[in-house]
């Protein structure tokens, strides 16, 4: 991976509501960034702050993320990584930014909102969920995709989902970053 200085560092994020496919697309676009010998992180950012109790002081978690988010970055610059993608639902709304400039200190942020239509979202999760909590996530996307419509900035990239093959979609988010992949597949 390339050494360079760290306010160099460049985030990738990839947001969307349940279902729309974040986390396979980030696989095939640290894939992609793989195959074309491009240093980069992969963090999928819903596993920063899985602890239960919530605690005292972190109600909401944010800190903890923040903790986790600039500790694993951390170890990641040291190695030279310079450009980090990173995946969750909500890391698109400018409402998140200060995370990313806090934790990897004035990154150069790409926004990549995910979309798709209910119906697909519904298949994707039915497919997915094997417990009590289809019910719960299909209500909360539902809610995240009026959110993340209104809320996500409009320098954002939105790419649909529906009917796409995960690599297509990763082809166009990588173009998005500017990172040069070189024809890689």
């Amino acid at each position: 991976m390339e050494n360079p200085r760290a306010e160099s560092a460049e985030v990738l994020l990839i947001g969307g509501r349940s279902g729309v496919g974040k986390t396979s697309v980030g696989w095939e676009v640290a894939a992609r960034l793989r195959a074309a010998d491009i240093g980069h992180a992969l963090i999928e950012g819903d596993l920063l702050d899985v602890v239960h109790p919530a605690p005292p002081d972190d109600p909401d978690r944010s800190r903890i993320t923040e903790r986790n988010l600039a500790a694993i970055w951390s170890h990641y610059a040291e190695l030279g990584c310079r450009r980090l993608v990173y995946t969750n639902t909500a890391s698109v709304l400018g409402s998140e930014e200060g995370l990313f400039t806090r934790a990897l200190r004035g990154p150069r942020i790409i926004r990549v909102l995910l979309t798709a239509t209910d119906a697909t979202v519904e298949r994707r999760l039915t497919a997915r969920e094997q417990g009590s909590e289809l019910e719960q996530q299909l209500r909360r996307s539902e809610f995240m995709a009026h959110h993340l419509t209104r809320h996500t900035p409009p320098d954002a990239y939105r790419v649909a989902t529906d009917d796409r093959d995960v690599s297509d979609i990763a082809a166009e988010v990588v173009k998005a970053t500017g990172w040069q992949t070189n024809g890689a597949p």
